[in-house]
């Protein structure tokens, strides 16, 4: 199916599930499917951004991740530095810009300067935005902007009044446009406490299909389906 450019969802977010079942069903450690994930997040999201999706939002690690164990924990936080540091030069070559939403809290040094570093060489990129969601949480983001508000509030910098729906989305951690289809992997059908704010009117499409298995062509899959909803925000 053909479409206009403006029916192309403006944003996009992805809850990248299933990975350590990916490598668990294959005799292999949860490590080893995360790895996978990571390959397939590179090549996908060079993919979505070029068909004219402006903003790609993924889950990448949760506050509640840190539950996992030290081993699960300890590797994923390397691999968010090899990701940054080394492997993400397609976002460059492409011309993206890398932000990141979520606490700084818990993260060590090397994963923050990692970060830092990416975001410092793609700051200027302007062919779209990969929002990376790294020791995130919806309703922590929810409190920490009211927290901002209270303070702006309190320095005299804030009137009540033109606080609404539309300025609130400032006081989050990236200023980025409401997601219009949400993606989760692997089968599991609920949000998980991921950008409760920005998915009010989203649309939502669950696949069975594990992260590291999930496509260019099963995105595809997805966006026709997106192209068949009717889209009424509240309305008729």
């Amino acid at each position: 199916m053909s479409q206009d450019i403006k029916n192309v969802p403006y944003h996009v977010a992805i809850i990248m599930d299933g990975n350590g079942r990916w490598a668990q069903q294959r005799g292999l450690k949860r490590s080893m499917g995360h790895l996978e994930g990571s390959k397939t997040l590179e090549k996908l999201g060079v993919h979505i951004l070029k068909k004219g999706v402006k903003v790609l939002s993924i889950f990448a690690f949760s506050v509640e991740n840190f539950k996992r164990s030290k081993e699960e924990v300890d590797y994923l936080m390397n691999l968010f530095v090899e990701m940054f540091t080394k492997n993400f030069k397609s976002f460059q070559k492409e011309h993206i810009k890398v932000v990141f939403s979520g606490r700084k809290n818990m993260l060590s040094n090397e994963v923050l300067n990692s970060m830092n570093e990416i975001q410092k060489k793609t700051e200027d990129n302007t062919k779209g935005i990969l929002n990376i969601c790294l020791n995130y949480g919806g309703q922590e983001e929810i409190i920490d902007a009211s927290k901002k508000i209270a303070l702006d509030y309190h320095n005299g910098k804030l009137d009540l009044e033109t606080l609404n729906k539309e300025t609130f989305y400032k006081y989050l951690y990236n200023n980025l446009p409401p997601i219009d289809l949400l993606i989760r992997t692997s089968g599991e059908l609920r949000i998980s406490n991921f950008m409760l704010y920005q998915m009010a009117y989203s649309e939502m499409v669950f696949t069975n299909t594990y992260f590291p298995d999930f496509n260019s062509k099963e995105f595809d899959i997805v966006l026709e389906e997106y192209y068949k909803r009717n889209r009424r925000f509240g309305g008729n």
